[in-house]
Parts: structure tokens; C-alpha cells; sequence
């Protein structure tokens, strides 16, 4: 069985969340950095591959897959040895979905709106994008109102993939005091992976991109 391929960006927080699951299954990638910052990703035979142009990229012996929580799924179905981090349990699995989409279309795409428009083209920060972020992190306290884990009883891919979120946000400097809930389940999330190179594949690589954000505000003379 031929290696699966993954076309990435070591500190793109989607790509983070695939890097960490693949260490969860004991599973290795043929990796290939794509430089989005120089248009690699705009290249004939990515886009061929790829119309959309993004990463993560997955090609798996010929299945091609991008967005990061679909790959996430596909991952564990094909090489976890349980249903642990995707159940198949139709009610529990219908949570770990809910949470995967509200990561992808509320939480991350609102930190996305309010930081990177400065990180990238020195835009000033716009404060309603600010209070948008802010609702859709009480969002996620509410949800995690008396759960150890955003789904089930114990962790799973909804869980990987706000952690990479919300790590990000915590390492931009958003206020993550008020939201008691999630700061607990962040920590518990980080001792969790602790031993699957959490440091070294998300900690270290949010870092990267805040110490980018806030090189970009110092140039701006934002605030």
C-alpha cells in the first residue's frame, strides 16, 4: 500500500490538525510543503489536482481530498484501529458532525476574518469582527457547559479540530479568561496530546503565525 501524500503549510492551523491525527494513528504521510505565501498552490499540476487551490491536500492512492475536517474523517474511518475518534454511534457521531461544522463555518472562519486581514495585508482591525469572534467563543463555553469533551465522553476529532483553533487564539492573546469552560477543556485537550508532539506540530507553529500578526501590527502601528 502506497503512502499517502499530504500537500501542506507547517503553520496553517488546518493543516496542524491533520499533522496531529496522523501522529494519533501512527500514520505516516509523504509530506510536501506548498508555499502559498510564494503561489505554489497556483501551480498547473496542483490546480489540476486541486481547483481550489488550498491546503491541506490529501491524495490518497488516487482519492484526492481537501478541507481539513473532511480529511480528518476520511483518516479515521480508513486507518484507526477503533471508532473512538469518530464514532459510529449515529447520536454521538451527529455531535462530533455539529461540532466539526461549527469549527469550520463559525469559530475558525470568524477568527480568520478578525486576525488575517492584518496578518497578511496589514488591515486595520475591524471591532465588529472582533465582537463577532468573541459570540461565537461564548458559543463554544456554552456548548462545553458541563462536558469534559466537545462531543462525546472522551476526545475525538471535534475536539482536535477546535483545539487547533482555539490554541491559536490563545496564542494571538485573545482573552480566553472570561469563557471558564473553554479554558478547561483547552487544558484538558493539551494534556491529552501532549504526547503526540502537541509542542512541536500546533504549539510551536501558532506561535509562528502570532509572532507574524503581531510583526504585521508593529509595522501598521495597529492596536
Amino acid at each position: 500500500m502506497s503512502t499517502p501524500v499530504l500537500y501542506y503549510l507547517p503553520p496553517s492551523p488546518p493543516c496542524r490538525s491533520i499533522l496531529l491525527l496522523a501522529k494519533m494513528l501512527g500514520l505516516d504521510f509523504e509530506l510536501k510543503i506548498v508555499n502559498i505565501m510564494e503561489g505554489e498552490q497556483l501551480k498547473p499540476n496542483f490546480v489540476a489536482m486541486n481547483p481550489q487551490h488550498c491546503v491541506p491536500t490529501m491524495n490518497d492512492q488516487g482519492l484526492v481530498l481537501w478541507e481539513s475536517r473532511a480529511i480528518l474523517s476520511y483518516l479515521v474511518a480508513a486507518y484507526a484501529k477503533s471508532d473512538e475518534l469518530y464514532p459510529t454511534d449515529i447520536r454521538v457521531r451527529a455531535l462530533v458532525d455539529q461540532r466539526l461544522h461549527f469549527d469550520l463555518g463559525t469559530l475558525y472562519q470568524r477568527l480568520t476574518d478578525f486576525y488575517f486581514p492584518t496578518m497578511f495585508i496589514g488591515a486595520p482591525l475591524d471591532e465588529v469582527k472582533r465582537a463577532r469572534l468573541t459570540e461565537a467563543v461564548g458559543w463554544l463555553n456554552a456548548i462545553l457547559e458541563g462536558r469534559e469533551y466537545a462531543a462525546a465522553d472522551h476526545f475525538t476529532i471535534a475536539d482536535l479540530t477546535l483545539l487547533v483553533t482555539v490554541s491559536q487564539l490563545e496564542a494571538f492573546d485573545f482573552e480566553l479568561r472570561p469563557f471558564k469552560h473553554v479554558k478547561q477543556w483547552l487544558d484538558r485537550c493539551k494534556e491529552h496530546m501532549a504526547p503526540y508532539d502537541y509542542d512541536e506540530l500546533n504549539a510551536s507553529k501558532a506561535s509562528m503565525l502570532a509572532d507574524m500578526f503581531r510583526a504585521k501590527m508593529n509595522q501598521t502601528g495597529g492596536s
